[in-house]
């Protein structure tokens, strides 16, 4: 039986590893949105930065799976993701374990919504005034073993690893030396 669901795996991760990025990338933005509805939770910007993260990663994804062509672009791009999803993850863990002296000292630039905050300050402007995180960012308000920024990172380190991996693989072929 285990070795039934290992061989599952590797062949999903060999033959099927675009749509398999694309449909878990995507459940996990449907998770998040689906959890603030029913908890009635309020994302900070920078939540909704690693949703939008996600996303590209989904969309990158599904484009890898009708485009083969560009494989090493697609994954290039998707690893690009990761490593800013790994960032905004972190410094959400960071925020998040500041003490109530130093959330005090934050700037209130996690107030405003993200999509405001584009429009106000352009895109890179925006990216940049939200990536500085504020007191709203630093709330914990759901928590399954880890939170929210912390079940992100370790998705986006999955995602970089699995796809330097794939990208190895794709490019040198699957021996090792």
């Amino acid at each position: 039986m285990f070795k039934k669901i290992i061989n599952m795996y590797k062949n999903t991760y060999a033959n099927h590893f675009e749509i398999a990025s694309f449909l878990g990338a995507s459940a996990i933005i449907l998770l998040a949105i689906l959890l603030d509805n029913l908890l009635n939770l309020r994302a900070c910007p920078l939540c909704i930065l690693t949703r939008y993260i996600f996303g590209a990663i989904a969309v990158v994804s599904l484009i890898g799976f009708f485009i083969k062509k560009f494989y090493v672009l697609n994954k290039l791009l998707i690893i690009l993701a990761s490593i800013y999803g790994i960032a905004v993850s972190v410094k959400l863990i960071y925020l998040q374990n500041l003490t109530p002296e130093e959330i005090a000292k934050l700037p209130m630039g996690c107030d405003m919504p993200l999509e405001t905050q584009i429009e106000y300050f352009g895109l890179f402007g925006g990216l940049a005034n939200a990536f500085k995180g504020g007191p709203t960012c630093a709330e914990e308000s759901w928590r399954f073993i880890f939170n929210f920024a912390e079940w992100g990172l370790i998705f986006f380190i999955i995602y970089l690893l699995s796809t330097l991996i794939k990208l190895k693989i794709g490019l040198f072929g699957s021996k090792t030396t």
